[in-house]
């Protein structure tokens, strides 16, 4: 399958003309899952599956997957402009820029402000799913969260899918059935670090009981499946907690994957010493704890997981 000529007229083509395009934003391992179900599924004749990539390195592994490969690039708008009007329906899986890289602008994300603004140049899809983080609700105290709940983030990282999320909202209004994945810490034992077994073997240290934080997960697979069926069954500008049902704390969720994998369970530190042994980073996940509610993702997406919780996921 050749590259797409992103300056051909292909894009100006009415919809009732050409097959349903869909367009994965954010190539990484879970629109490889998203773009791998599909082609492998019995509707793949009268779908495209077209991935924007800025490493000219992948076109031809994305090419022996069957994909159509976009060179482009998030962070340079103008290389966005000809994806207009080319896709029916979106999956924007790419993550916001990092630390440090909107100066005194580090709450947006000009990635998706980019998309989005790039998408509206022509026909509109009509169906765009993004995926966000559960982090834009903040530290709940461990109290169930639903959708409805108003976000708090609590983070600069949090804060800027905040940002992604009202431009996505922004687009919805314009005319794309939009709909937004809130994700909590996504895992598969054939997903590169997507198990605890690593850090397990680092003998990396997890709060006391007391101090410990509820923490929430889904399997790689049914995300992929999730950002499947928002996409073709999602109400317009409609929030999703994609989350499993296991109800959790961080230090369980070790000694679990420990006594799977035949490891010694972790240590555990009270809070008021981990300050000056855990990592910055994984200290700010502990510092936030929250039960998702997935009731809408269950019941109103019609979404049956293959791994309802992360015993049976890690087993697998």
């Amino acid at each position: 399958m050749s590259t797409v000529a992103l300056a051909s007229g292909l894009g100006a083509l009415p919809s009732r003309f050409r097959r349903e395009r869909l367009l994965i934003v954010g190539y990484g391992d879970v629109g490889q899952r998203v773009a791998l179900s599909l082609l492998a599924g019995p509707g793949a004749q009268r779908l495209r599956v077209l991935a924007l990539t800025s490493q000219a390195g992948r076109v031809g592994n994305l090419r022996a997957q069957g994909v159509t490969p976009l060179v482009g690039n998030l962070d340079h708008a103008v290389t966005l402009r000809r994806l207009s009007g080319l896709a029916t329906r979106v999956v924007h899986l790419a993550p916001p820029p990092g630390e440090g890289a909107g100066g005194t602008a580090w709450w947006r994300d000009p990635r998706t402000v980019a998309l989005a603004r790039a998408l509206r140049l022509r026909s509109l899809p009509v169906s765009l799913v993004y995926a966000s983080t559960s982090g834009v609700y903040g530290d709940c105290a461990g109290a169930r969260v639903a959708e409805t709940r108003t976000v708090a983030p609590g983070t600069p990282r949090a804060q800027r899918r905040v940002n992604a999320e009202r431009a996505v909202r922004h687009l919805g209004r314009a005319g794309v059935r939009a709909s937004i994945l809130r994700i909590p810490g996504i895992y598969a034992p054939d997903r590169e670090g997507g198990t605890p077994e690593a850090r397990l073997r680092k003998g990396t240290p997890v709060l006391t009981a007391q101090d410990d934080v509820y923490t929430n997960h889904i399997h790689a697979d049914d995300l992929a499946r999730a950002c499947l069926a928002a996409l073709w069954r999602g109400r317009p500008q409609r929030v999703y907690n994609v989350s499993d049902s296991s109800d959790m704390k961080m230090g369980d969720y070790f000694d679990l994957a420990a006594d799977l994998y035949g490891l010694p369970r972790p240590p555990r530190l009270p809070r008021s010493t981990a300050q000056d042994a855990l990592p910055v980073m994984l200290l700010s996940f502990m510092s936030e704890s929250r039960r998702l509610d997935n009731q809408r993702l269950l019941g109103e997406l019609g979404l049956r997981l293959r791994y309802p919780t992360v015993a049976q996921g890690l087993r697998a």
